[in-house]
């Protein structure tokens, strides 16, 4: 049976390396294609306007003490869905980025699974 994320191509930009390692490992169980990860938000600017074939992206909110916003801006101007990461859940937000999907660290694999699903638009097989 085929999940109903396989072969999505998921931009990490996320600075804390066992954090990104781990969220590797859980894109890698539901067969999705980890990009990255970014642990800059230089790094993520470039991936998030270059890379091919972007189906979303998981994104730190607070990366290396800068704010992730200028990376998902631009993953907004391509028409790539995103979700937040924080550890200080929706509520952690600027009110214009409320609403948007977020998942609380520390978060667990069905909670990345849930959330991405949303933002790219798939059900429940």
């Amino acid at each position: 049976m085929t999940q109903p994320l396989t072969g999505r191509r998921v931009l990490i930009v996320e600075d804390e390396s066992l954090v990104a390692m781990l969220i590797e490992t859980i894109l890698e169980d539901m067969e999705c294609v980890p990009v990255g990860p970014a642990s800059t938000i230089e790094e993520g600017l470039a991936l998030a306007r270059d890379a091919e074939g972007l189906d979303a992206a998981l994104l730190d909110v607070n990366v290396a003490g800068q704010q992730i916003f200028p990376v998902a801006e631009a993953l907004k101007a391509r028409g790539v869905p995103f979700v937040f990461s924080t550890g200080y859940g929706e509520g952690g937000l600027p009110e214009a980025w409320r609403g948007q999907p977020t998942v609380q660290k520390p978060f667990t694999e069905a909670a990345i699974r849930d959330a991405l699903m949303k933002v790219i638009g798939v059900a429940e097989v």
